[in-house]
């Protein structure tokens, strides 16, 4: 009785294991793009497994059309990814960004009011719509006071999470390795939210 015990978990670990890594081997993954249609991306593995993805940072390719948005810094608010191609990586942020992917949608929302925690967690993320961020009376629940936003302190906050009175911003706020020309082309898009 041990035995077959032991044979079934060992069996069922072994599904388990085909099941988290098997769509890794593949060379092509399928992948769902926001209006529905199927795309698939040379170097793909899947959806949910580290090298190939768009749940895991370190596919090649986005998992949309860059047709499917207005500008690079649309892209870049839905999908993570740059007009090249590119994930834009993070020096620091939460672990689910790491297992899930992500970008600024995720946590801000599709109109960029956040206000709803993500991930189980307590944080809640800002309302970044660039009217808000430098209007005079911008506050955030549970922050300090501190003055309103300019375009050099949205960027900052975005690569460094500092806040414009040179606070750090909650922990939940990655800290994004981007270019400058990615930059400028994601604060040209919130000021569109």
């Amino acid at each position: 009785m041990i035995i077959v015990i032991l044979l079934v978990l060992v069996l069922a670990g072994i599904g388990i294991i085909i099941f988290m890594f098997g769509a890794m081997w593949g060379s092509f993954g399928s992948i769902t793009g926001p209006n529905g249609q199927q795309g698939f991306y040379p170097g793909q593995g899947g959806m949910m497994y580290p090298g190939g993805g768009m749940m895991y940072p370190g596919g090649g390719y986005p998992p949309y059309r860059k047709s499917d948005f207005e500008s690079n810094g649309d892209l870049i608010y839905y999908t993570g990814y740059n007009e090249s191609g590119s994930l834009i990586k993070i020096e620091y942020g939460p672990r689910w960004l790491y297992v899930h992917g992500g970008s600024c949608v995720n946590c801000h929302g599709t109109d960029g009011k956040g206000g709803f925690p993500v991930m189980m967690g307590f944080a809640v993320p800002s309302d970044i719509r660039y009217e808000t961020l430098t209007s005079e009376e911008h506050e955030e629940e549970g922050e300090e006071e501190h003055p309103p936003y300019t375009d050099e302190t949205i960027k900052r906050a975005i690569r460094e999470g500092i806040d414009p009175a040179g606070e750090p911003l909650d922990l939940t706020m990655p800290r994004w390795d981007m270019s400058d020309s990615d930059l400028n082309d994601l604060l040209e898009y919130l000021k569109t939210l």
